[in-house]
């Protein structure tokens, strides 16, 4: 697909580009903890988008997007959300850069690759983070990826309208090949973990459905945690947000809180010591009590956060009854998506294919599978 695109940006544009590419990631454990100020452990993974760049001497910047077969072109001088919904992700990082005083002259780009949309691979991070970090190098900015990732993530809001939070975009510029990121989404420190992919792979199994439920639930969430940040606020004046909870404090004032609302914050809570575990885990190379808190991981978001749906649910039980996978869970917002497993290398084909015939069986949907390895953040291509 590199060459592919690279020969489309000859043919369209008449000159030799340089060539980037930026990945998406996967959030191994740690789900719902990032706009609670906690712990979570992504990961970038070798589903790609490639980007071939060259100034093009004018104020014009010329696109063309590989996937759709689409191009368009945009006045730098006047830049603005668009009604072509791609472009929104590329404008959106370019209005940063100006909005930061740095001179963006015209361009060409061809854009591509085989981040599946949709999937909560987050493919989105993946071309805001790509573009800031090739016009970073082709012009000369000099600006540090830490503020190139908070470029991109503004993009997503302003430009895309998903107020996420940091963590995709984040895992996308940052990773680093057979690590796992541990990110505290308070303060933004950062540690990498090995992880054993000698021996395992991840597999996705994407659910095909979509998430309906999942804005208007997610906001509800907020909420949630927020009523039980409030009630522990007045016994425990330093607990700002559940990252500063502890599961005692819940146990000991269980009869205040609103039956939902407890189980809400006891996942949290719960799910945060987890991260921290799991990377100790990581330390000692026990990738079996890894896989176990998945496992755990899966329980609760099923249980107490109520994010899940049938379809996460029975691939999860199905996982479970294999001898090679060592741990399997919902990943992402929930109501649909992907749930991601911990395989072992000389078992994927075997367990894809009785995935796919479960699956098959008891939805009449074909599932769809990634095989996927941890890799670097933004680069340029080789």
């Amino acid at each position: 697909m590199l060459k592919e695109i690279t020969q489309k940006f000859r043919e369209l544009y008449s000159q030799e580009p340089t060539v980037f590419r930026s990945p998406g990631r996967v959030n191994l454990i740690g789900e719902h903890t990032d706009y609670n100020n906690g712990f979570v452990l992504p990961a970038a993974i070798n589903k790609e988008i490639f980007f071939a760049i060259a100034p093009n001497a004018t104020d014009i910047f010329r696109v063309h997007s590989f996937n759709l077969g689409e191009s368009a072109e945009f006045i730098l001088a006047n830049v603005q959300p668009s009604d072509i919904s791609w472009a929104n992700y590329l404008l959106g990082v370019i209005a940063q850069l100006q909005k930061a005083n740095y001179k963006v002259k015209g361009f060409d780009l061809v854009f591509g690759g085989n981040v599946p949309i949709g999937a909560g691979l987050s493919s989105s991070a993946a071309v805001e983070c790509g573009i800031a970090f090739g016009l970073n190098e082709v012009f000369g900015f000099e600006i540090d990826k830490f503020a190139l990732v908070k470029m991109a993530q503004k993009a997503e809001h302003e430009y895309a309208g998903v107020m996420c939070g940091i963590m995709d975009q984040f895992a996308s510029m940052f990773g680093k090949k057979n690590h796992a990121i541990k990110l505290d989404c308070r303060s933004l420190e950062y540690e990498f973990y090995n992880f054993d992919m000698q021996d395992y792979r991840i597999v996705l199994c994407d659910t095909q459905v979509k998430h309906s439920l999942a804005s208007s639930e997610y906001n509800t969430r907020r909420k949630e945690c927020e009523a039980g940040v409030a009630i522990l606020q007045q016994y425990y004046p330093e607990v700002q947000s559940l990252r500063d909870a502890k599961l005692d404090m819940l146990a000991q004032h269980q009869q205040e809180f609103d039956p939902v609302v407890y189980k809400r914050c006891t996942y949290i809570v719960s799910e945060n010591n987890r991260v921290e575990a799991a990377c100790a885990d990581l330390e000692k190379g026990d990738m079996k009590s890894f896989g176990d808190r998945m496992y755990a991981s899966h329980a609760g978001l099923q249980h107490d956060y109520e994010v899940s749906c049938p379809e996460l649910d029975f691939l999860v039980v199905q996982a479970k009854q294999s001898a090679d996978v060592l741990g399997a869970r919902m990943m992402g917002g929930g109501f649909g998506g992907c749930t991601i497993n911990l395989v072992k290398v000389d078992a994927l084909t075997n367990f894809v294919q009785q995935m796919e015939k479960a699956y098959q069986q008891q939805f009449n949907v074909q599932l769809k599978t990634y095989i996927a390895e941890i890799v670097e953040g933004s680069s340029y291509a080789k």
